[in-house]
């Protein structure tokens, strides 16, 4: 942990860095709130990266009877791999999404990465982003992943370098409960499955972008639909090989390449929390980018605000603040497209007009 002194209006900042072995987003959410408080005036309370250990209690019949239908349900569940793998492995083939996908292009940011990276953070007010969804007939998250979706389309537009197929984005998928604090006897730990999102970057369209968001989001969700958690968490793993694949060979050109991006919405309380009477506010995430996979895009809701964290190679995402810029300008689009009618939209993110040189006036 550091604190970083010398903020505006004497406010100081806190980094905390976590071990993602130890913790996935939301288990490091759940863990911070046992160490801060909804109540202002609360002191005495323990350092952040404290945790409390449960008590000891001694095993009673309704354990074990517990202990033995775990062993049952898994057994059971187990039976169900080996279809799930080939079911998410046939998805991939016919490019109708799930936790794998063989359709990822090349990017700028399909490189290795170097050890210097490079953060850009931004908030928007979390009600206005759940008006524009509500319009929209679209989720927070598949909001938030057509933002990404624009905005990375301007970045690599301006580098010249956007492909003609749409980039790929691993979604974090929590196989927790919804709750947002930590529940008795849970174990903190990586408790997450993934699914591939085609990003729809090849539309000019922000509404037909969300559209393709929400199709590829669907198919992914169906794919683990009446999956067990074992299952899911397989089918997880076999989508995760290309990118386990870049980082122990550093072959990051494929095929099969590792999806382009990571983009992961971490829930957190709606209150506002506050560690010995202050205030935090924001709380930018800030993850791990790695070979092939040089950007990664984290949201944390806290207060009534969404914060984006975005972390990546500081070589292989130059101007990273250039992206926090156009996620407030893709919102701005979503929030006005949705109210014209498709016959008068027009993509504002499309590459400007080149003019045709005028001759000179003969004088």
């Amino acid at each position: 942990m550091r604190s970083l002194e010398g903020l505006a209006d004497g406010r100081f900042a806190i980094y905390i860095k976590t071990h993602r072995a130890l913790a996935d987003g939301v288990s490091a959410m759940r863990l911070l709130q046992q160490t801060v408080s909804s109540d202002p005036g609360q002191r005495g309370m323990p350092a952040l990266w404290e945790t409390t250990e449960p008590a000891a209690k001694p095993a009673g019949t309704h354990d074990v009877l517990d202990a033995g239908w775990r062993v049952v349900s898994a057994t059971r569940d187990l039976a169900g791999v080996p279809a799930a793998l080939v079911d998410t492995a046939w998805r991939a083939v016919r490019g109708r999404g799930g936790p794998l996908s063989l359709a990822a292009p090349h990017t700028p940011l399909s490189v290795p990465i170097s050890d210097a990276r490079t953060f850009a953070g931004c908030t928007f007010p979390i009600d206005r982003l759940r008006l524009v969804a509500k319009h929209t007939e679209a989720t927070l998250n598949d909001l938030v992943l057509a933002m990404c979706s624009g905005a990375l389309r301007r970045y690599l537009l301006a580098r010249n370098a956007l492909p003609t197929a749409p980039l790929m984005a691993m979604v974090p998928v929590s196989l927790r409960g919804d709750e947002p604090v930590v529940t008795a006897g849970e174990v903190p730990g990586n408790n997450i499955g993934t699914l591939m999102c085609s990003l729809g970057t090849h539309l000019a369209d922000p509404a037909e972008r969300l559209a393709a968001v929400q199709t590829s989001m669907g198919e992914g969700k169906a794919a683990s639909a009446g999956r067990s958690r074992l299952q899911v968490l397989a089918m997880s793993a076999l989508g995760a090989a290309p990118l386990a694949l870049a980082m122990a060979l550093g072959r990051t050109s494929g095929p099969p390449r590792p999806p382009n991006v990571m983009i992961s919405n971490v829930p957190g309380p709606a209150t506002p929390l506050y560690w010995n009477g202050a205030r935090f506010d924001p709380l930018y995430p800030l993850s791990v980018p790695v070979d092939g996979q040089t950007l990664n895009i984290t949201c944390t809701s806290t207060n009534g605000q969404l914060a984006f964290g975005l972390t990546g190679c500081r070589r292989a995402v130059p101007a990273i603040g250039t992206l926090a810029d156009f996620l407030g300008r893709e919102l701005d689009l979503l929030d006005v497209f949705h109210r014209l009618p498709a016959s008068s939209r027009r993509d504002r993110s499309a590459r400007p007009r080149r003019r045709r040189p005028t001759r000179p006036r003969p004088g």
